[in-house]
């Protein structure tokens, strides 16, 4: 049972690591093949300078000007996408073809969660009710419908946070706690519920951060 457990562990852990190198390995290869391929259609006009003017530039010139192509590239392409046909455009080239390749989504949304487009996992800490009984969990919310006012809550068992359950519970069986961060949280679930004081840190009176 121990080594499932540990097994399972380096499995979440190395599977983790990955997710989160995955896309910036990708963004690096994409610039850096982009800039190898500019630099190679800039040469004629290395040549031309040089037949001409009698100047030989260094190569680095010519890859920072790459560079700086690509940059500007992905910048413009990014503006056409917020446009209305451009992002029409797109969704239908994603739906078509992207969503397709493996672990598109995947990518798509550790890329979206790290640069600030959508709302990272694990962001709000919440006490959670799930049977109504008065016992309350520490939870993380890593999904809400707020057409059903149902949130789904991740609670971590202690002391391996990678295990856990997952609540579909509505808003009366949550207790919100914006005065606690996450990384405090997980604290308490790694530390089997030591400085568990953290997360009951509102006054009695007014129920708000002490």
């Amino acid at each position: 049972m121990k080594m499932k457990r540990l097994q399972n562990f380096i499995n979440t852990t190395f599977l983790g690591g990955f997710i989160v190198l995955l896309p910036l390995a990708i963004v690096v290869f994409l610039t850096k093949s982009l800039v190898g391929v500019i630099s190679k259609m800039l040469k004629p006009i290395a040549l031309l300078i040089h037949n001409t003017l009698n100047v030989e530039l260094p190569p680095l010139f010519y890859d920072v000007i790459a560079f700086v192509l690509v940059i500007s590239l992905f910048f413009f392409l990014g503006l056409f996408v917020r446009t209305r046909i451009g992002k029409n455009l797109f969704d239908s080239f994603e739906n078509q073809y992207l969503s397709k390749l493996p672990f598109y989504s995947v990518i798509k949304k550790t890329v979206q969660q790290f640069s600030g487009i959508q709302k990272m996992p694990f962001s709000e800490v919440v006490l959670v009710d799930a049977y109504g009984t008065g016992m309350l969990m520490t939870g993380f919310i890593t999904d809400s419908n707020p057409s059903t006012g149902h949130y789904t809550v991740f609670v971590p068992t202690a002391p391996n946070p990678t295990n856990g359950f997952i609540f579909h519970a509505q808003e009366h069986q949550i207790t919100h706690t914006p005065h606690i961060k996450t990384e405090d949280a997980m604290r308490t679930i790694i530390g089997m519920g030591v400085g568990s004081e953290k997360v009951f840190g509102w006054s009695k009176k007014d129920e708000k951060p002490s």
